[in-house]
């Protein structure tokens, strides 16, 4: 059987520290840490030594616990792709330039959409042509023969719906909080449109406008990556919930008609906020829904997911989807999200005695 290969898009915003928009940490700084520990913590089960343990307060682990978790149990190749980090990373990444992303309630927040979008379509081509190795695998790379591209960037729900408003898409997107605070994030992005001078649909057919202007720079490197797969005749499952269907968006709007598979959680299908089936139906994708049946759960990482915190992001459904496809038994699944979680809690507890402590989740 072919080893699957996940591509991480990982980058920041300044619209994650708009009050209320996120929940990827205590404050604007530890959000800064977020994306760089979730390619740690898939790559290696923990961040390095200096970074913030992405856990929450309540006991959530970010989304990319559970990535780890099956990649432990099935395995699978990882591609990190540095689209904007704030704060470097333990883990080897692609480069691609980007810089970290500016607020979307200002004019142009990601100036350099157009050559983001241009770097993810070539790494799509080198990845396919076996020009780019797995982050920690062997330098001589082959084609994968199986890719699912996902992303982490706090806000990025936010910058999302911006961008689905600025082509004329339907403007859906879930959230990490478990209260989603869709008229908060309708307010910031009505700030953006007019920052902008742009209104609902102004973009539609210029989708790095609509990235450049009301967006953010891991959805253009992202959905360039899409773009790139397509031309180079090769399948890829968007890997999570209404950001990578509007990753899917702007790559429609870029010329895709290719029918797309977008695998993500039970925790967006289920978020009527969010009406991530409206949104696939829209976008002609396949949708797919994992339930990892964590609300018969006691542990308090899983209770958390189950009550709407984080969930998805890091490619949490299209994870549990290979570990479905793999027959993992259910049991199996949480058991080992609960040992990598306590195993983090144990690094943060340690930290906090040095103060070197940060919470930090998507």
């Amino acid at each position: 059987m072919s080893t699957p290969t996940l591509v991480v898009v990982a980058g920041t915003t300044e619209t994650a520290a708009i009050d209320g928009i996120s929940a990827a940490g205590a404050d604007p700084t530890l959000r800064r840490h977020t994306p760089s520990a979730d390619l740690d913590v898939v790559a290696d089960g923990r961040p390095i030594a200096d970074s913030p343990v992405p856990v929450s307060p309540s006991g959530c682990p970010t989304p990319a616990v559970v990535t780890r978790a099956v990649r432990e149990l099935v395995g699978f190749d990882l591609v990190a792709v540095d689209a904007g980090l704030a704060v470097p990373t333990g883990t080897a990444t692609r480069e691609t330039g980007a810089e970290p992303g500016g607020d979307v309630r200002d004019a142009e927040p990601v100036p350099d959409a157009a050559a983001a979008f241009d770097r993810g379509r070539r790494l799509a081509d080198a990845l396919a042509s076996g020009d780019v190795a797995a982050t920690d695998g062997d330098e001589d790379a082959e084609a994968p023969d199986e890719l699912l591209l996902a992303e982490t960037i706090p806000g990025g729900t936010t910058t999302a719906l911006g961008a689905l408003y600025a082509l004329g898409e339907r403007p859906s997107v879930s959230s990490s909080l478990a209260a989603n605070p869709v008229e908060r994030k309708r307010r910031v992005v009505e700030e953006g449109l007019a920052a902008s001078g742009l209104g609902p649909g102004d973009a539609a057919g210029d989708p790095v406008e609509a990235v450049r202007r009301m967006g953010d720079p891991v959805l253009a490197v992202a959905a360039g990556f899409v773009v790139g797969t397509v031309e180079g005749g090769v399948d890829v499952t968007l890997a999570g919930g209404t950001q990578l269907a509007a990753v899917a968006a702007v790559a429609r709007h870029a010329g895709v008609d290719r029918r797309l598979p977008l695998a993500t959680t039970s925790f967006v299908a289920d978020d009527p906020t969010a009406n991530v089936a409206g949104l696939a139906g829209d976008l002609d994708l396949t949708l797919t829904a994992m339930d990892p049946g964590f609300d018969g759960s006691d542990h308090p990482a899983m209770r958390a997911y189950a009550r709407g915190e984080a969930k998805e992001g890091v490619g949490m459904g299209g994870a549990l989807a290979l570990a479905d496809r793999a027959g993992v038994p259910g049991s199996d699944l949480r058991e080992r999200v609960a040992s990598i979680t306590d195993r983090l809690l144990a690094t943060r507890e340690s930290a906090r005695t040095t103060g070197s402590d940060g919470d930090t989740r998507r």
